[in-house]
């Protein structure tokens, strides 16, 4: 077993989402499965500051959901911190060949599985081996592997996001992104999997930490909902992954993104398994 964790083959499950991402993080790929970019409506600037987080009820709200791939991986334990600081709930979607690919994986999933913020989800057990057009072919071949995470997580809810593709299977969502993929969706689907994709994407830079800043970010999310661009009215889920969480500038730019959607009380978080409508029967 290569060691994911230490980063030194180009070839490695944590580098997989890479091909398929430019640098420019502000341009998102949304829940209609194309590249967009969206009309910002509203600076940081003009939004009211408010300290007192019980002003409002939380029904009144937009939902956020805080979504973090590829882990356990570099930047988890900063991933953790960041989330205790603030205090907020998140979902971790792991790759099961990480859970066990060097010592230090090992350790931060047993930091996850301590931590109440956090919830674990699906993401694969093998991201695929990088080779997304091969393994999408074989959809008996894509439960499959996300079976093996399961058993191998010891996971406890079927809530799975496909590694390099933003597809959803839910009762009553079904968006594909490349349609060369939708038989292995149907697959997950049918074999009872609920598919979560995203609608808000913060990614890389050159540098492999976070591209851009936190001001921008939040001027995205505030896009989205204005605009009812999100596949489901006031409910935003929102992506990043663990590795680019390895530098202190992208662990701050996180925790200040956290910290001023948290300061406008207009926001609430919470875990993916409170999507709407998750917990539905599949037709």
């Amino acid at each position: 077993m290569k060691n994911y964790f230490e980063g030194k083959s180009k070839g490695l499950t944590f580098l997989g989402l890479l091909s398929l991402m430019s640098a420019t993080s502000l341009l998102s790929i949304g829940c209609n499965g194309k590249d967009e970019l969206y009309t910002i409506t509203r600076s940081t600037s003009e939004q009211e500051i408010i300290h007192n987080t019980n002003k409002v009820n939380d029904s009144t709200k937009n939902v956020i959901y805080l979504t973090f791939d590829d882990g356990p991986n570099k930047g988890t334990a900063n991933l953790i911190k960041i989330l205790n600081k603030r205090k907020v709930s998140a979902t971790a979607f792991l790759i099961g060949v990480h859970g066990k690919a060097s010592l230090q994986q090992k350790k931060d999933l047993e930091d996850l599985k301590k931590d109440t913020l956090i919830e674990f989800a699906n993401h694969s057990y093998s991201h695929a081996h990088n080779k997304f057009v091969q393994f999408y072919r074989n959809p008996l071949a894509v439960v499959q592997d996300f079976d093996r995470a399961k058993d191998s997580l010891k996971l406890s809810n079927n809530i799975a996001r496909t590694p390099g593709r933003n597809i959803w299977r839910l009762n009553n969502i079904n968006r594909t992104d490349l349609k060369s993929s939708n038989d292995a969706a149907n697959g997950l689907q049918k074999a009872g999997y609920k598919v979560i994709g995203w609608d808000l994407e913060w990614r890389h830079s050159k540098k492999m930490g976070l591209s851009g800043n936190h001001q921008a970010m939040i001027k995205k999310v505030d896009s989205l909902f204005n605009n009812n661009l999100t596949c489901t009215p006031k409910h935003l889920v929102f992506l990043t992954h663990d590795q680019y969480l390895s530098d202190q500038d992208s662990m701050r730019e996180l925790d200040l993104f956290i910290e001023e959607l948290q300061k406008t009380n207009r926001f609430v978080f919470r875990k993916i398994s409170a999507y709407p409508k998750i917990n539905d029967v599949y037709n």
